[in-house]
């Protein structure tokens, strides 16, 4: 007779369960349907076998898979096991952030040459690396390209014509001359005064200091100073050195004495003759620019190591030719004297800024000095 298994120990999928039970709650017998039942067996012939005992399984706190033969290391449920959610994190914004990059990211080369658009001309120079695409020629108003000879005569009018370059050219050169003129004239009619002014009143000084050294005054050397002169109408105290040469002298602001050659006259302690001086108008200190202003009367004092000597203003010529040296002469011709005398003759040139012509003054003396008796009342007025 074969044992009837009990109710609860049939597996509805007639499978049977391992060793200790099934592990999963959907699988439980007492979980069956109602219409679920045993089968019939047939009975068998021998002894009873004993009935099977349900092994004793500890019940279950949490669903376990059914497919774990044994303890796991951990218990996992049935369903998905939860992430666990990541605490915020404050963004630091000192760190470079990063870009996501979907797609690679091509840098153009540095050297790449754009490709060419123009004729077969360019396209080979381009292609040989000589030289760059020509851009692509504007399309006209009515939307048609250019072809290459219309966009050859459309560069060609874009240049600049040689008259264009000529102009600039020659207005370069005006400018530049201009520049140049500037700085010459700056130069002439500015510091060329301040350096001779400087250097005429070191050399006054110099006169000066060599009248109280007590020194003798012998035959006087080019350039040598050896007087002082006052034309107090003009407000003009200016040192005289002996000739009249333009680098010694004249363009060092003094007035030079005539006394080369043929031109030689006579000095302000002869007994007669004619003392002549010349003087810069313009620039260089320009000791006589206002000389055209004196008039009939006015004085002229010539200041030397012992005496002070006295011109009063007679005549004047207002433009003469350089080459008339005449005025030079002992008896000035032109100048209304007829007799041997102690006469003064200045000279200079006319008109201003130009050395075109002479203006000549002249004077005579009316006072002899010395400086023991002190200053003429030319000087004291």
């Amino acid at each position: 007779m074969t044992a009837v298994r009990p109710e609860h120990e049939y597996d509805p999928l007639t499978d049977p369960l391992p060793p200790g039970g099934h592990g999963s709650p959907w699988f439980r017998t007492d979980n069956l349907p109602p219409e679920a039942s045993a089968p019939v067996q047939e009975p068998v012939s021998g002894p009873v076998a004993e009935p099977l005992a349900a092994p004793a399984t500890e019940p279950l706190t949490e669903p376990q898979e059914w497919y774990e033969p044994g303890p796991a290391a951990y218990q996992q449920d049935w369903y998905p096991a939860q992430e666990p959610i990541a605490e915020p994190v404050a963004p630091d914004f000192r760190a470079e952030p990063e870009i996501p990059v979907s797609e690679p990211i091509s840098v153009p080369s540095a050297t790449a040459v754009p490709p060419a658009t123009g004729g077969r001309a360019e396209r080979r120079r381009a292609a040989k690396g000589k030289g760059r695409a020509a851009p692509t020629p504007a399309p006209e108003p009515d939307g048609r390209r250019l072809t290459r000879a219309e966009a050859r005569r459309a560069a060609k009018a874009r240049k600049d014509s040689a008259a264009v370059i000529a102009s600039r050219v020659v207005g370069e050169a005006f400018i530049t001359l201009g520049v140049v003129m500037l700085l010459f004239v700056t130069y002439q009619l500015w510091w060329t005064n301040v350096r001779a002014h400087q250097e005429a009143g070191s050399a006054a000084k110099k006169i000066a200091q060599d009248w109280a050294d007590g020194r003798k005054p012998g035959t006087f050397a080019p350039g040598q100073g050896f007087a002082i002169m006052h034309i107090p109408k003009l407000d003009i105290v200016a040192p005289i050195a002996q000739g009249t040469s333009k680098a010694k002298v004249l363009d060092k602001g003094m007035i030079g004495h005539y006394d080369e050659g043929s031109l030689k006259t006579a000095m302000p302690a002869d007994a007669t003759g004619n003392f002549a001086v010349a003087a810069h108008r313009n620039t260089h200190g320009e000791p006589f620019r206002y000389i055209n202003r004196l008039k009939a009367g006015d004085k002229v004092v010539v200041e030397t190591q012992d005496a002070y000597y006295t011109y009063e203003i007679t005549s004047e010529l207002p433009q003469t030719s350089p080459a008339n040296v005449s005025v030079l002469k002992p008896i000035p011709v032109g100048s209304g004297f007829t007799k041997p005398g102690r006469y003064l003759t200045l000279t200079t040139c006319t008109p201003e800024f130009t050395s075109t012509y002479r203006l000549i003054v002249w004077g005579k003396m009316v006072d002899d000095r010395p400086r023991s008796k002190g200053k003429p009342d030319a000087l004291v007025e």
